[in-house]
């Protein structure tokens, strides 16, 4: 009967099947260890901080390995166990090179602890941790202490928390003009710019407003030939106080 026919197959597409899959093997074998499929170069970008071997070596990539060989989703799992990076994406570039996008925890302050002093980013994260304080262009949050506080724990301070909200808002510019901001006094917070100059800010309870006055007065302050003594953004109308006398600015968002 039909049923019991047995196709038998021909020798010659036997031998065809396993010429194609030997010829496909050695492709592959050809694209994974061929030194012109293997690691060359990095494209890193989105790093302030951290340096292209920095981000080699948290990735665990290192230049000469077989570029198929590298899963990039291991890779970017590498990338995101350190603290110092939020995300990350990864991917191959053809012939040679390997894409590596980061947005890093950047400090936006520092502030002094039992054992020395802690980088803190923007949510309040501490990303660094240090003995000797350090020059570095972010402020330093005076009149608070943090304790029991380690790489990778999150800041509950109240008081840091509030500073924190307003530097997070400012530009990078702009903070680096900052070299202190103390927190004493929540209902009074100062800031001081890298020349000495106050910026009161009270308790920051017109934070958005507060925010773009104190980006404009730094830019201003930038190219004004006027020497000021402080500025107060804590009233609704902005008082300014130079060397000699004092201002109020009645023009929103000018400053001197």
């Amino acid at each position: 009967m039909a049923d019991n026919i047995r196709v038998r197959r021909s020798p010659r597409r036997i031998f065809k099947g396993l010429l194609f899959l030997i010829v496909t093997c050695g492709l592959v074998a050809l694209l994974v260890y061929s030194p012109i499929f293997t690691l060359q170069k990095l494209n890193v970008k989105g790093a302030v901080y951290l340096s292209e071997d920095e981000i080699a070596y948290i990735a665990r990539v290192q230049k000469g390995q077989p570029l198929f060989n590298l899963e990039t989703a291991e890779v970017t799992e590498n990338l995101l166990k350190d603290l110092r990076i939020e995300s990350a994406t990864v991917k191959r570039n053809l012939p040679y090179s390997l894409d590596i996008n980061i947005v890093e925890r950047v400090p936006v302050a520092t502030v002094a602890s039992e054992y020395g002093y802690v980088d803190l980013d923007r949510q309040g994260k501490v990303i660094a941790a240090y003995r000797n304080l350090r020059h570095v262009p972010i402020p330093l949050i005076t009149g608070v202490t943090v304790h029991d506080l380690y790489i990778g724990d999150d800041v509950r301070d109240a008081n840091i928390s509030k500073v924190l909200s307003l530097l997070q808002e400012l530009s990078p510019e702009a903070l680096n003009q900052l070299s202190e901001v103390n927190a004493a006094n929540p209902e009074s917070l100062v800031a001081y710019t890298a020349k000495a100059v106050q910026i009161r800010l009270g308790n920051l309870d017109r934070l958005e407003e507060e925010v773009k006055l104190t980006e404009d007065f730094l830019q201003d302050q930038q190219t004004s030939p006027y020497a000021v003594e402080y500025v107060d953004f804590s009233y609704e109308v902005p008082v300014i106080r130079l060397k000699d006398v004092l201002v109020e600015v009645h023009q929103e968002g000018k400053g001197i």
